[in-house]
């Protein structure tokens, strides 16, 4: 049981833009108003191939798959949410908030990592988008692999019952919580925290109970160290990385320039005694699609064919 995993899945953005479905409850998006459509599917595919070389010049291995040009998907670059591959050999699908998003699943994908990889159980849960009950992926949960705990903040796109049904089939306990930005809920728990083998990176000041503040420090506390992040990092999309290894078994920790550029240097120092910070410009991607690295990589823990 690994917490970290050098092979992950990518998608390049055929379509990529402003959605105004998840812009209901994602605050980190940013309409863009000087520049077209065009120009800024462009930057994001540009965005997108520097990233994905940044990955493979550090030793990952990344499968990327191209996004079909119809139906339009202005988030496929984001598959973290609707898919996961877990170390049990189990693909899980999942439901999704925005009509527009459920687009991106596609069983060619699928068929594509059955092919380079060992599935030997299919979950679905995107029938429960018929109750409105949503749980995205390892957007809404942030998974601590080895002590098989899901941590979850709760919200629109992370419906409790979901993420307790999710837990028993995978044999994981829920930690779930509250948590705002700015005064309004977070709609996915990866943008406030990640989880590295040794190293947990959380904002705490985003959890408004003190209760839940200090239950959820105590928990990460136990087997990682735990560097606090404010919530101007947040918005700085600071909570969004993610730890990896390299082919070398190197532990990195992968973020966006801007999420770099928001930490200070004992920060930093604390994240480095662990996992080699990896960074990379992606600043139309984070800020049109409200998603930054993390949002970006769906991790494959599965064995290899």
């Amino acid at each position: 049981m690994e917490q970290v995993t050098s092979h992950v899945l990518m998608i390049r953005p055929a379509a990529f833009g402003f959605n105004a479905e998840t812009a209901e409850n994602n605050t980190f998006q940013t309409k863009p108003t000087d520049q077209d459509a065009r120009q800024t599917a462009d930057k994001a595919i540009a965005e997108f191939d520097a990233f994905v070389l940044t990955l493979r010049s550090e030793g990952v291995d990344v499968t990327v798959i191209e996004d079909s040009s119809a139906p339009l998907k202005p988030d496929a670059v984001f598959p973290n949410n609707w898919i996961s591959f877990h170390d049990n050999g189990t693909l899980v699908t999942y439901p999704m908030y925005s009509k527009l998003r459920r687009l991106e699943r596609r069983e060619d994908i699928v068929d594509e990592i059955v092919r380079k990889f060992n599935v030997t159980r299919r979950d679905h849960f995107e029938e429960s988008e018929n109750d409105n009950q949503f749980l995205e992926g390892t957007g809404s949960m942030v998974l601590d692999r080895v002590n098989k705990i899901a941590y979850a903040c709760i919200s629109e796109r992370t419906d409790r019952d979901l993420l307790l049904q999710w837990c028993e089939k995978m044999e994981y306990s829920a930690h779930t919580f509250y948590a705002e930005s700015n005064g309004k809920p977070i709609y996915h728990t990866n943008v406030m925290m990640a989880i590295g083998s040794k190293v947990a990176v959380v904002c705490l000041d985003c959890i408004p109970d003190l209760s839940e503040r200090v239950a959820l420090k105590e928990s990460l506390g136990r087997q990682h160290e735990v560097v606090e992040i404010s919530q101007d990092q947040v918005i700085s999309f600071a909570g969004n990385m993610l730890a990896l290894k390299n082919k070398d078994g190197e532990e990195i920790m992968v973020m966006s320039s801007s999420a770099y550029n928001s930490l200070n240097p004992d920060q930093i120092r604390t994240i480095e005694k662990y996992n080699r910070i990896v960074s990379a410009p992606i600043n139309t991607i984070e800020n049109v699609g409200g998603g930054s690295a993390r949002c970006m990589i769906a991790e494959i823990f599965l064995q290899p064919n």
